[in-house]
């Protein structure tokens, strides 16, 4: 036997398992998951539930699996009348401060907390409760709603908080029967360093933290016949949506999400791949441009907004790092009313830019006061009044709230038929795709920048250093006579030890891409639940596939991006793409909350 192996037995069968692994993940070797509700793989083992007893032999009491090893020929039951009533009763004790409100709850079906009642046995609510308050919710943040009612104080949102983001923006507070989770002062999430990222509602098991809710503002504007209604979708959403309408995990659906959007009522279907592409040509060319003295190296990626959030907050003395290109999604509404406004002979004042986006910070994003270049392009023109500036993007809906617009419609996902996207803003290469995989837009920008410094076809457009998913990874290219060091982070942890690394001067990259979520906007914040490393590999693993089928896959070559350069834009960092495709940053204080 290797000598990092060890022998247990669980419920009569024979394992061997490294040494250190919890006995949750013990049990799955031999096909028994084991309820939890505390529990995170590698993140959070907070034992604070009680569901995910067993027993161990020669141990007087019950174990809590997820917060011990096993060891050595340890003897493991995993569902004794002993087990199986302690488990009922932990579940009973929860649901009793618990608002019995399933229904009307935005986690109905979908809950962990419900599933486990039915899974244990709950058939009846045996226990009063004992929690006296009944607390408001907390409605301060653009992005997530908080009710600290329906919590069963599982850690897991602060953990996550804590430790993968690395940025504390909730806690557990209080005492006894009023310990909650809450932000300093019980301020809510608005006054707090929270970047919006969503990954504490993406691993609530109830529904205690979900997305504030756009749905019956697009409804409203769906139904208006004065409103041009457009929506622009996501890379992520076409490996996300199948999954939250019920099909396989992973499942890829472009061409039936372009249908199903039209049949809810939009007046066009366009893609933010397509400003993607955008984004592409003005950051590889502003990395040009900084390669040649123009500015503060290393030059970082600025798509995500949760990151964007970070580094203002945590790391205000180096936002001259991060690149001036606004994000797809805001590239999108400010070109969609200017110059498919104008192209289209529209009033820009009647145009609504709907987003569907895998990221809750986006929410938060389009909300920013800078996000309003279209207004400020239009206003001398049509001699415009401070009371009438529009925003670039109106509503930004999540993966999950789009699903919920579509089932409440009584859409058949399943049969609908494919269509394409519209045109001009629907066209997109394969560098715009692999946007929503963590790498991708280093990826996607190298196809670009290796070509424009080079002024030949690159020998090879695929990186594969750049898509193991670590959470930091790293390549050094030669492009021309330079070379151009270049790492890729996922989770704002990881994002904080590569910062770290430019504030002590020891940087040695030329070029760095940040992105909040896990493995990417694919594990985004309004991404279905769950949100595993399993179902992300199948998402990711779609989202490469559809790169490699793209006829066109640089930026650079997409014929509807060149025709946008040739008839408005005028060419790359120009006085017009500055105007609406980039922006400037707020250098915020950490120690203000």
């Amino acid at each position: 036997m290797d000598e990092k192996m060890i022998g247990v037995t669980i419920d009569g069968q024979k394992v061997e398992v490294p040494r250190g692994t919890k006995i949750i993940e013990a049990c799955k070797r031999v096909g028994i998951t084991i309820p939890a509700l505390c529990y995170l793989q590698g993140i959070s083992s907070y034992g604070s539930c009680g569901v995910c007893v067993v027993e161990v032999e020669n141990s007087r009491r019950l174990v809590r699996s997820c917060m011990h090893a096993v060891t050595e020929a340890m003897v493991i039951r995993t569902h004794t009348p002993r087990v199986l009533h302690a488990r009922k009763v932990n579940l009973e004790l929860l649901l009793a401060n618990h608002p019995l409100l399933c229904t009307s709850c935005e986690r109905n079906l979908n809950c962990e907390l419900q599933a486990l009642a039915h899974q244990v046995g709950v058939r009846e609510s045996r226990f009063p409760r004992t929690r006296v308050e009944s607390w408001p919710l907390d409605r301060s943040s653009p992005s997530l709603v908080r009710d600290p009612n329906a919590c069963i104080l599982c850690n897991r949102c602060v953990e996550v908080c804590e430790s993968m983001q690395t940025v504390s923006a909730i806690a557990m507070i209080g005492r006894g029967l009023n310990t909650k989770v809450g932000t300093f002062l019980d301020g809510g999430l608005a006054n707090s360093p929270c970047t919006n990222c969503g990954q504490c509602a993406l691993v609530c098991p109830t529904g205690a933290i979900v997305e504030r809710s756009s749905e019956e503002e697009v409804f409203a504007a769906l139904a208006d016949p004065s409103l041009t209604v457009v929506v622009q979708t996501a890379p992520a959403i076409r490996v996300g949506l199948g999954e939250a309408m019920g099909l396989e995990e992973g499942a890829l659906v472009t061409e039936q999400m372009v249908s199903a959007l039209r049949r809810l009522g939009f007046d066009r279907v366009f893609d933010t791949q397509f400003t993607a592409d955008l984004t592409i040509m003005e950051e590889a060319h502003e990395l040009i441009a900084r390669l040649g003295g123009g500015a503060p190296l290393p030059m970082i990626t600025s798509c995500s907004p949760g990151w964007i959030k970070f580094i203002e907050t945590f790391y205000p003395e180096q936002v001259g790092h991060l690149s001036s290109c606004k994000s797809p999604q805001q590239m999108f509404g400010a070109v969609a009313k200017t110059y498919w406004a104008e192209r289209a002979n529209i009033d820009p004042r009647t145009i609504k830019v709907v987003s569907i986006m895998p990221c809750t910070a986006k929410k938060y994003e389009a909300g920013r006061s800078e996000m309003d270049s279209s207004f400020n392009w239009w206003k001398e023109k049509m001699d415009l009044a401070d009371e009438e500036r529009f925003a670039d993007v109106d509503w930004v809906l999540t993966t999950r709230e789009l699903a919920r617009m579509l089932n409440r419609i009584g859409l058949d996902f399943a049969t609908v038929e494919g269509s394409q996207f519209d045109d001009p803003l629907g066209d997109s290469t394969g560098g715009a795709v692999i946007f929503a995989n963590s790498g991708g837009v280093m990826e996607a920008a190298l196809r670009t920048a290796v070509e424009a410094l080079t002024g030949t076809a690159a020998a090879h457009i695929e990186f594969s250093e750049l898509r193991e998913r670590t959470g930091i990874r790293e390549a050094a290219l030669t492009i021309g006579e330079q070379t151009v060091r270049v790492a890729v982070a996922n989770t704002l942890g990881n994002a904080r030890i590569l910062l770290d690394q430019i504030k002590s001067g020891e940087s040695p990259y030329t070029f760095i891409e940040v992105m909040t979520c896990p493995d990417g906007c694919i594990g985004g914040g309004g991404q279905p639940i769950p949100s595993t490393a399993e179902i992300r590999a199948k998402r990711i693993a779609s989202i490469y596939e559809e790169d490699r089928h793209k006829p066109i896959r640089k930026s650079h070559e997409n014929p509807s991006i060149k025709r946008l350069y040739e008839t408005f834009l005028g060419s790359p960092l120009s006085s017009t793409s500055h105007q609406l495709l980039h922006t400037h940053y707020t250098k915020g204080d950490a120690y203000r909350y």
